[in-house]
């Protein structure tokens, strides 16, 4: 038989599963049910399998300190407090820590702002202690359990977040593709709820108190983390969609700014070359009076004309002469669209690498190799894929690129030339298919790994105007 357990009628607790080291308790045998402080109570997730996200401030006289936490629904109830008004709230259930001793118990979630404890320890908690003997309890006096501090908060700022289930959205006007459809397949692997959003659908309410993204005629909830899908073709739009999402405090993979950089082929190899990273010979000009200077710096043909707006290989034409790389500008600003003129690296022989950098780490490589007769390697364009061991200098490339766009998530394209790796571009979307059947790594995975490193579970802001309660 086990020793009994004696409380005080004050007791230090520790919810471990909710991120909670420390926490003042309320003892109180006349109370049927437990409470726990809660702010911003947010349900989510599918019917039978409902979740909730609520924040807490666990020093009931630090209301800055803010800890968000989620937890599995196991109710929804009408409780009645000791002035007699009733009240609906959700139950969860979660492990308590007292002493030496864990035991699991339900607890209503319930605003106690302004409350002198933030927990209330009720009847149905002491009777699931799953040891013979009920907990003991000796109203008279406190802490007959170990004291805890709230020191431990100090420091949570820069630990690993606590895991919990996580409400993530992904912008994508492609909910089919493989990309979106491995990302919510991993997430709800890990028991995230995983939701995919209409980029272009998306408007915004922006204030200076309150601003809010609206989608089907309402405003979304608060995004735990954000994947930005953005297509080439709804970049502007797509940023502003994702800059509002940063307004609103959620963690956003890649971040507005990083975007609009890495798809400005322009600007993006500016900022390569003012860092110092290897890139083929590039040239721009505007004016038609200057496309024979254009051409003489790339030195002798072929060259490579690429329009600044396109993707996948597109708007990419090998010139093999000063004469085809002249009438391809000229039919390029006869059309009025921007390009610029590259170096071709002939010793690449119709091969590049893609890295794929999660979080500051080279977490999968793979050679891409043109079709016959196809200078582009992309796999859009026909290319093949295969798994490829990169060398000391293309991760430092690889990792070095990313980290200049302040990208989450990249997919950066190399060129093996003789004089080291060469950027051709740094991708904000990349595709997971070639890279994952390549490779056979869970890339979608590894994705989810940075997002709950940098989903922090203790946030300090202010608490948003508005938000759901019930």
């Amino acid at each position: 038989m086990s020793e009994t357990l004696t409380l005080g009628w004050e007791e230090w607790c520790a919810l471990p599963k909710l991120g909670l080291p420390a926490l003042k308790a309320k003892v109180d045998t006349g109370a049927k049910t437990s409470a726990l402080h809660a702010f911003t109570i947010e349900p989510f997730g599918r019917a039978g399998k409902m979740k909730v996200r609520f924040g807490i401030h666990p020093i009931p006289e630090r209301p800055e300190l803010e800890i968000y936490c989620s937890a599995d629904v196991v109710d929804r109830r009408d409780v009645t407090s000791s002035n007699g008004e009733t009240e609906t709230r959700w139950v969860i259930e979660t492990p308590i820590r007292m002493g030496d001793q864990e035991w699991p118990v339900q607890v209503t979630l319930s605003d106690r702002e302004g409350m002198q404890f933030h927990m209330l320890l009720g009847r149905q908690a002491l009777q699931a202690y799953p040891h013979d003997d009920e907990p003991r309890v000796v109203p008279s006096v406190a802490f007959q359990q170990p004291k805890l501090s709230y020191d431990v908060y100090e420091g949570m700022q820069n630990e690993r977040p606590t895991k919990r289930s996580l409400r993530v959205a992904i912008l994508t006007r492609e909910p089919g593709s493989y990309s979106t459809s491995r990302l919510v397949e991993a997430g709800e692997t890990r028991e995230h709820v995983v939701e995919c959003i209409d980029t272009q659908r998306c408007y915004m309410l922006i204030n200076a108190g309150r601003p809010e993204v609206h989608y089907d005629g309402k405003p979304l909830p608060f995004y735990d983390a954000v994947i930005p899908r953005i297509g080439a073709s709804i970049t502007a739009y797509g940023t502003a969609v994702v800059r509002q999402f940063e307004a609103i405090g959620s963690y956003v993979l890649n971040r507005s700014a990083s975007i609009t950089a890495s798809r400005d082929k322009l600007y993006a190899h500016q900022v390569l070359a003012r860092d110092g990273i290897g890139m083929p010979t590039t040239a721009f000009a505007s004016s038609p009076k200057d496309t024979a200077d254009l051409i003489e710096l790339m030195g002798e043909p072929p060259i490579i004309v690429k329009l600044l707006e396109s993707s996948q290989g597109r708007g990419v034409v090998l010139a093999e002469t000063k004469k085809a790389a002249d009438s391809v500008i000229s039919a390029f600003r006869d059309l009025r669209a921007d390009f610029l003129v590259q170096q071709f690296v002939k010793e690449a022989g119709g091969e590049d690498i893609r890295c794929l950098v999660v979080g500051g780490k080279v977490v999968a490589a793979m050679k891409r190799t043109a079709a016959p007769g196809e200078f582009r390697s992309n796999l859009h364009q026909g290319g093949s894929a295969t798994a490829e061991k990169i060398t000391k200098k293309e991760r430092e490339t690889a990792v070095q690129a990313a980290k200049t766009f302040g990208l989450g998530l990249a997919g950066v394209d190399l060129l093996r030339a003789s004089t080291g790796p060469k950027v051709l571009e740094v991708n904000s979307s990349p595709g997971l298919e070639g890279i994952e059947k390549s490779s056979g790594k869970d890339v979608a995975g590894l994705v989810y790994d940075q997002i709950e490193k940098r989903a922090a579970s203790i946030k300090r802001r202010r608490r948003r105007a508005g938000a759901v309660t019930a």
